[in-house]
């Protein structure tokens, strides 16, 4: 229980930071939307700061935290899509949305009995 809620805790802080960030916009989120083909919009770079803090705090909330959950992982997959899209590196750049997709799920398996009820390790 307790190393899932560490695990989650990591995942939800970085969310925030990364959320954070896009909110105010700082140009490296401007410059690196630009450079993946998005424009460097300020208006962008909030809508997607407020869907990545949206998504994360229902992931954060126990009664919504499967919902959060698969709402993140939509959206990390957009991520790695968009990584692919532009050549980026694999293992630094394209994996890591599945890197923290597995964060995202590890954790919440880890401390959710129901999901474990449902996915259980064999």
């Amino acid at each position: 229980m307790w190393g899932g809620r560490i695990l989650s805790g990591l995942v939800i802080l970085f969310l925030l930071f990364d959320g954070a960030i896009k909110l105010i916009p700082l140009d490296v989120v401007t410059q690196t939307m630009d450079q993946m083909g998005y424009g460097g919009s300020d208006a962008m770079a909030r809508a997607l700061g407020l869907i990545t803090l949206l998504c994360t705090l229902l992931y954060a909330l126990p009664s919504t935290s499967l919902l959060g959950a698969i709402l993140l992982t939509g959206y990390l997959g957009g991520a790695i899509a968009a990584h692919v899209r532009i050549g980026s590196p694999l293992f630094s750049h394209v994996l890591f949305g599945l890197y923290l997709g597995l964060m995202v799920w590890g954790g919440l398996w880890l401390r959710d009995r129901r999901l474990r009820a449902l996915l259980p390790l064999r």
